[in-house]
């Protein structure tokens, strides 16, 4: 062995073993773990951030969807694989806030088995009504829920659902007595919307857009903190009730335990691709917004998205089994 080569050695034996892992990763392909079927918004937006990573780190991001158990199958083979920055977690509102607030017993958990890295994209909900109720804000849908109590209904796509939550949500923090109704998916719960068979819903902005439009329905508000900027046109549900918060977010997450090195170097490359033009429109065309954070924030936020769901789920004694 030459002289040179001796002391590329001695130099590799010399590195802290994060450094050597930094040198060298990645080497291979890294695997996103989607728990959502294939064209789900999360799938497409994890395919959005995924292609613009492949090209930063040179490595193809192969999407891997893991369906079942409303994402908790996937959530679990993520939890279970290797820490060592090959096996990405795409997470969202249902899998690391909405099942953990609900489910006393799920196979991971959010905060224990993941290292957070970023939120991805963030979008709104939208509360709607009927227009024959006569309600144009939301100070109005309060004033008749409380003149009615136990008379006003709302939609969701299920018991347990994120508008289920949101629904119970508006009733404790306005102070008033609205009734579920569950059905079997977002779109009929619209369709008895606009029938006048129930009398508001909270739900997607693009499956109740359209229906706006044609002044079928009326939207209200949007369920951010602040005024959403895909929907500036729209006050937020938290200008007229204090805190009123629930949105829809996806974001990547690793399994626990994986070297900080990889962890600075996936949250630099992701928070880049979401810098890029192509990305932050292809995002807008899905009803979100670009949204890139630091590691610390965002297990930040997921912790307070998961308690401020379980407060409501306690105060109206929902679990699911």
């Amino acid at each position: 062995m030459t002289a040179i080569g001796r002391g590329v050695l001695l130099l590799a034996a010399a590195l802290p073993p994060a450094t050597a892992v930094a040198q060298t990763y990645p080497d291979r392909p890294l695997r996103m773990i989607v728990p959502f079927p294939a064209g789900s918004q999360t799938d497409i937006i994890a395919r959005i951030v995924g292609a613009r990573l492949a090209e930063g780190i040179g490595q193809p991001v192969v999407i891997d969807n893991r369906v079942g158990a409303s994402g908790a199958i996937g959530v679990a083979l993520a939890k279970n694989a290797p820490a060592d920055g090959y096996t990405l977690m795409m997470a969202n509102f249902a899998t690391f806030a909405l099942l953990p607030a609900l489910k006393p017993q799920l196979p991971y958990d959010a905060e224990r088995d993941f290292s957070a890295l970023s939120r991805v994209a963030s979008g709104v909900f939208v509360l709607a009504v009927n227009p024959a109720l006569g309600a144009n804000t939301v100070a109005d849908l309060i004033k008749l829920a409380k003149a009615r109590p136990g008379r006003l209904n709302y939609g969701s796509s299920g018991n347990g659902s994120i508008q289920h939550l949101a629904g119970e949500m508006f009733n404790l923090q306005a102070g008033v007595q609205t009734v579920h109704v569950p059905y079997k998916g977002a779109v009929i719960a619209l369709t008895d919307l606009i029938a006048g068979q129930i009398q508001f819903i909270v739900a997607s902005p693009t499956i109740v857009a359209p229906h706006a439009k044609a002044a079928r329905l009326r939207i209200l508000a949007t369920t951010g903190a602040t005024r959403d900027p895909l929907l500036p046109e729209y006050p937020s549900v938290a200008e007229t009730i204090a805190g009123f918060e629930i949105t829809s977010w996806q974001g990547i997450a690793l399994p626990a335990r994986t070297p900080a090195v990889i962890v600075g170097r996936l949250h630099g490359e992701i928070a880049r691709a979401l810098q890029s033009p192509a990305v932050r429109d292809a995002l807008t065309i899905q009803g979100v917004s670009a949204l890139s954070e630091t590691p610390a924030a965002f297990a930040a936020f997921i912790r307070a998205d998961r308690e401020r769901m379980a407060r409501v789920a306690r105060q109206v004694d929902l679990a699911l089994d």
